[in-house]
């Protein structure tokens, strides 16, 4: 669960990442004044789009190997039955 829940916020911070500022503005307001009026520089959005793409690669690769993982224990189950 935790890989597909890696996954699917990796693709949504790095397809929309607008949504990632909107939070960070949210959780900022909460204890600063004027905080709705900052302004993202392009920069920031590339570096959460980066994010999201490295964040969506480990979930992959987590899938991938926990799918290695259980394939190896089921070829080695045969093997001991045999």
């Amino acid at each position: 669960m935790g890989a597909l829940w890696a996954i699917g916020q990796g693709l949504l911070t790095a397809v929309v990442p607008q949504l990632s500022e909107k939070l960070l503005k949210r959780m900022l307001a909460e204890n600063f004044e004027n905080a709705a009026d900052l302004e993202t520089k392009p920069a920031y959005r590339r570096q959460l789009r980066a994010v999201g793409i490295g964040l969506t690669a480990a979930g992959i690769a987590t899938l991938v190997m926990e799918k290695v993982a259980a394939d190896k224990a089921e070829s080695e189950t045969a093997v001991e039955q045999a």
